[in-house]
Parts: C-alpha cells; structure tokens; sequence
C-alpha cells in the first residue's frame, strides 16, 4: 500500500495537471481526468507485480472498517478545515516553493564565474544537459524539462514554478498565456502528456518520502520503493511515446 499510495495524484500535483491539460490540450476534456485513471490503473498492476514477489507474498488479510454515518458538514467544521488547508499552503508557498524558484532563478541567471548570463549558458543548464539525455526516450530530453521534474522532489508545485523561471515569464496573464505559448514552442503534445505522467507516477516530493522511510521504518525498503515508483514511471512515459510515435 506504501509503494503504490503515491500514484494517485495529490492536491500538489493539480498544478502540473492543469498546466500541461491548458496549455497543450486546451480543447480535449480527457487529459485531467485520464491522469487519474492512470493512477488507478498503476495502482491495480503494480499490486499484481509486487504479489508476484516474495516478500509480498502471503494470504490475503482481511480489512474492515467501520464508517461514520454520513451527514451533510456544518458550515464551522467547513471553515475549520478551508482555513488550515490554506494555511498549510501559504506556508508552504511562502517558504519551500519560494526558496526553491529563487534558487532556480540564481542557478540560471550566473555561470560557475558567478557572472550573468542568460539561462542556456548557466549553471543550471550545464547540470541538467548532464542528465537530459536520460529523459530523451520519453520525448523531452531537454535541460529545463529535466531540472524541473529534479525541482519536483522538493515539491510537486515546483515543476510549474521552475518553468516559470526558466521560460523567462515576467508577467502572466490571466490565462496563462505566456507560459502556454512557451511550452507549445517547445513540447509536441505526446512529449508533454510523456511528462505528465512521469511527473504523476514518479517518486513524490521531499514529505512524502519521509512519510514512507517513517512507514517503512527501514531505509532499503525505502530505497526500494522510491525506485520501484520511478522505475514505473520512466517505463509507463516511455511506452505512452514510443507507441505514440507509432501513429502519430
């Protein structure tokens, strides 16, 4: 249940969702809900891999739990909880996600002199053409996509912010043009709905990892789990490609 919980989408990953759905499939109502059904469906087969295994192996135990009657909430207990969500988020908006971009921001405006440059000749891009060429197969083998989807273990929100940066978005509009316009340049449709998914199935941020070494109470199972999630994510994005650039 630990290894395969993080599949399904989080609130942090709606950002990533709406982006991507917005900004190359403005017309096309299937990409949010589908990234939802992937997580479903990633659910159902890793726990028939994983039962496969011999540390999973076992009989089944049964679970019951009783639920509360339900009931319609009271406007209280409604305010309560809208009230510490987004508190929990401006928190977390004015700490991590803040800290996280203006690193972004420094480590691709100076180059290891320390002297401004534009982003494609700083220190940013010199770490992530490193290790593009890893996410070439999936369709987006490009430094930014890159350090963005690194920049999401801090916090999946981070991916939406590090494009912000990178792509040099001052002012943005209403509707997010500016952003849009900028990933329809650089991203076909396939290769932005590649990196939907590996961003959705991979390895979830900072939190969530301590959440499941706590869990786990053990580092190599751990290690184990992180890998397996990733691993799964780079075959599902690789498979959606390829077999897209079969008929595409």
């Amino acid at each position: 249940t630990i290894m395969t919980t993080t599949f399904m989408p989080c609130s942090a990953k709606l950002p990533i969702i709406a982006l991507i759905a917005g900004a190359m499939f403005r017309d096309s109502a299937w990409v949010a809900p589908s990234a939802y059904f992937v997580g479903i469906a990633a659910i159902i087969v890793s726990g028939i891999i994983l039962k496969k295994f011999k540390g999973f192996i076992g009989d089944p135990a049964p679970f019951v739990m009783e639920l509360p009657k339900y009931h319609l909430p009271s406007p209280k207990t409604v305010s309560i909880h809208m009230f510490d969500r987004a508190k929990s988020f401006v928190k977390k908006a004015g700490t991590v996600i803040l800290l996280a971009c203006v690193g972004v921001w420094f480590l691709s405006s100076f180059n290891w002199t320390l002297t401004m440059v534009d982003a494609e000749n700083s220190i940013l891009a010199s770490l992530g053409k490193i290790i593009a060429p890893i996410f070439a197969p999936l369709g987006w083998g490009d430094w930014k996509s890159a350090v963005s989807t690194l920049n999401g273990l801090i916090a999946k929100e981070n991916v939406v912010g590090t494009f912000g940066v990178l792509y040099g978005v001052e002012e943005v509009s209403e509707n997010g043009a500016e952003v849009w316009a900028a990933l329809q340049a650089s991203y076909t449709q396939l290769a932005a709905y590649s990196f939907l998914i590996f961003n959705l199935l991979c390895a979830p941020c900072f939190a969530a990892i301590g959440a499941i070494r706590r869990e786990m109470g053990n580092a190599k199972w751990t290690l184990i789990a992180l890998g397996y999630q990733t691993g799964l994510a780079y075959a599902v994005s690789l498979i959606i490609y390829q077999f897209g650039m079969m008929f595409t």
